[in-house]
């Protein structure tokens, strides 16, 4: 029996503790693709949309680039295959342009879907694993499920703005305690459907010291013990401005419990490497932590994600 790189049977086991009271296989039927955005009711979209005041708009989305960088190995490809250096003296002409992009990782703002994540063989509603294929992607759980896109109310927690500090340190943990002390200095309740992004100041490090490579320095974030917690508030969505997991410094294979229990067990959607920094910023200014937040992924058949630009509307 082979073990998963990163686990050990006893960490295996202590997640397994928290499995039996996490896993929503069958609460919405067995044919379920959406997990979580079942939550994102059109009632819930109508009530975030009515909560809108300022009609401030933050894109959520990093910048994409070219250049290498510690945190983006393998950058993106971009291409002109035309451009307006030969462009007519008269009449239209075009440029146009082909991109190519590993978006998993730690670079790219991103979607994932539940086919991207694994949990004992098998992917969310306990579908096998083997449903993701080489020659034809996701079978289930693909991120073209939710091509009418994530709509609802985002709710920020600002982690190093609640706890005094600049940002948080690599492999930094943050425990459901920590979770509940945050939303309170910020007089902000969770209710069922929200779309939670959690703010670690990866982005305000980066500036003061420079990118670092997560997989080997590590990387702030949640601990496998605010899986309860998620479940317990149903949130629809997850994200973060790092990729949700702590990463403890050292060195690869890494566990990513908060994956493993989002993805496949809650059927909960993660939001990897979005940019808060403005989001946060806006939020301490107007006094408020809750905002109209859409996800328009792209209709990715068989995708295991998307990239994405989500955006705040305040």
């Amino acid at each position: 029996m082979r073990t998963a790189p990163g686990w050990t049977t006893q960490s295996v086991a202590e997640f397994e503790v928290l499995a039996a009271a996490l896993s929503n296989w069958g609460r919405w039927g067995a044919d379920d693709e959406l997990g979580t955005v079942n939550l994102l009711t059109p009632e819930r979209a109508a009530a975030a949309a009515a909560g809108v005041r300022s009609g401030v708009t933050v894109g959520l989305g990093r910048t994409l680039t070219t250049a290498p960088a510690p945190d983006n190995p393998h950058p993106m490809l971009h291409l002109m295959e035309s451009s307006g250096e030969s462009a007519p003296d008269l009449g239209g002409a075009h440029a146009s342009d082909w991109i190519g992009l590993s978006y998993h990782g730690f670079a790219t703002s991103h979607l994932d879907a539940h086919s991207h994540q694994f949990w004992n063989g098998r992917i969310y509603n306990d579908r096998p694993a083997a449903n993701v294929r080489t020659n034809h992607g996701a079978r289930h759980g693909s991120v073209e499920s939710y091509s009418s896109g994530l709509v609802g109310r985002g709710v920020l927690l600002d982690a190093p703005r609640a706890l005094n500090r600049a940002w948080l340190e690599p492999g930094e943990g943050l425990g459901p305690d920590d979770l509940d002390q945050i939303a309170a200095a910020e007089e902000v309740e969770l209710i069922a459907g929200d779309l939670l992004l959690v703010r670690t100041g990866r982005d305000a490090r980066a500036l003061e010291l420079g990118g670092i490579d997560p997989m080997t320095h590590g990387s702030p974030g949640l601990s496998m013990r605010c899986l309860p917690w998620l479940r317990a508030r149903d949130v629809a969505v997850l994200g973060s401005d790092v990729q949700s997991d702590v990463m403890v410094p050292g060195g690869p294979p890494h566990q990513m419990p908060v994956h493993a229990g989002a993805l496949a067990l809650l059927g909960l959607p993660l939001l990897d490497n979005l940019s808060l920094e403005e989001l946060a910023a806006q939020c301490a200014e107007q006094g408020r932590w809750d905002f109209l937040l859409t996800v328009a992924p792209l209709a990715i058949r068989g995708g295991t994600g998307s990239p994405v630009n989500p955006v705040a509307v305040l």
